[in-house]
């Protein structure tokens, strides 16, 4: 195993800030997707929401490709190279006077920030694996998390300061930060007699392995599922807080409540994963999820959609938590068996669960009505779905790949 000059603290906290570029280049434009409408003449409000899902197609197709770059180049090389590409991005994105060039810049971005998702998540299983991976990916959340607690909140902030377009200049600057930190500080954890040159035929061979793993593919799916009710939430949460609550003013402050819940979630799980297991801590977790959505729903359909504000907060705060303990738990099922092919593992099953959440997301927000009744069905789907996935993930007796 290679041994790294930082410290855990600073590692924790480096791959914290890397892994929160991509929340961040969602949940800070929240406040200004309603500007950015009417700056740009949007006829259709909902189609906004798609200045939040072109970003993770983007990332989604950007996945594929990082992947197997980080294995036949390295994991710093392959990061870096994504956060040049999603600068440019973010460049676009600033200077568009019209939706399209809008959804361009950020298709371009999300293709930039799936370097640092892929290549980081290829570093970290370098390093860990198995549970102890997930205790890691556990803290990194926990971390992480401070990001889209505080994210809309700054959004708002710069949007009434200096304009929506200074949004971008927060992306900008992020990159920049985190460049500078990993080129100084984290040195290359994939030797080269370990990386894998491009070969159509090796490449080919490997995903169908992969493609064909029981549990990789199935704690991918789940993921999917859990990362689309996700989006669908971050899609759709400002519209539903101003509809129902009139809360537009106060929504940084509701997003930021619930986004505690995952972070709460993070550190009980990097307490706890060690002792019960990853695949142990996902089943508790999705089985809270389904039966926390299941009560908000019946409540919702007894208040015509619109439940107590209260009761509400206090049933997603819940939801929020069963989330917070997913994240790196399916993460780490899913990597578990991939070490040879680690970086290639990583693009498949992000782009797959992202691709998956884009179609998942997109689909539901479809059926948003001014009620919270869409988003809580949403939240029991992809809990049922993905309970079901990770059962059969427990049961898969495929090795190593």
């Amino acid at each position: 195993m290679i041994k790294r000059p930082l410290s855990t603290p600073e590692f924790i906290v480096l791959f914290s800030l890397i892994t929160s570029l991509t929340a961040l280049s969602i949940d800070v434009m929240l406040p200004a997707l309603g500007l950015i409408g009417q700056a740009l003449d949007v006829a259709d409000t909902r189609d906004t929401q798609l200045i939040v899902s072109m970003f993770i197609l983007g990332m989604a197709i950007g996945e594929l490709f990082f992947g197997p770059v980080s294995d036949a180049i390295g994991r710093k090389r392959a990061l870096m190279a994504g956060l040049v590409i999603f600068a440019a991005g973010a460049i676009i994105a600033m200077m568009a006077q019209s939706l399209e060039l809008m959804l361009a810049g950020r298709i371009i971005q999300g293709v930039g920030a799936a370097g640092p998702k892929i290549a980081s998540r290829a570093l970290i299983r370098d390093l860990y694996q198995g549970d102890a991976m997930a205790r890691i990916m556990s803290f990194i959340y926990m971390v992480f998390i401070l990001v889209p607690m505080m994210a809309p909140a700054l959004g708002l902030l710069i949007v009434k300061a200096a304009g929506w377009r200074a949004v971008f200049v927060l992306f900008l600057l992020w990159a920049a930060l985190v460049a500078a930190w990993l080129g100084l500080r984290q040195p290359e954890t994939l030797e080269p007699e370990r990386r894998i040159p491009f070969s159509a035929t090796a490449l080919f061979r490997n995903t169908l392995l992969i493609f064909r793993h029981g549990q990789v593919m199935a704690a991918t799916l789940a993921a999917g599922f859990i990362f689309g009710a996700i989006l669908l939430y971050l899609s759709t949460a400002q519209a539903m807080f101003d509809d129902l609550y009139d809360a537009a003013d106060r929504f940084p402050l509701y997003f930021a409540f619930l986004a505690l819940g995952i972070g709460t979630a993070s550190f009980s799980n990097s307490q706890l994963v060690m002792r019960f297991g990853a695949h142990r801590m996902s089943v508790a977790a999705l089985t809270g999820l389904i039966l926390l959505a299941s009560m908000l729903f019946v409540v919702e359909l007894a208040a015509d959609g619109a439940p107590p504000f209260a009761l509400f907060m206090t049933l997603c705060f819940l939801m929020f938590f069963c989330f917070g303990s997913l994240f790196g738990n399916l993460n780490a099922i899913a990597m578990q068996s991939l070490g040879r092919v680690a970086g290639l593992g990583a693009s498949i099953i992000a782009s797959v669960s992202s691709l998956q959440a884009v179609i998942f997301a997109v689909s539901a927000g479809r059926f948003y009505d001014g009620t919270a009744l869409p988003l809580t069905a949403g939240f029991f789907v992809a809990g049922a779905a993905s309970l079901g996935l990770v059962l059969a993930a427990t049961k898969s007796k495929a090795g190593a790949v």
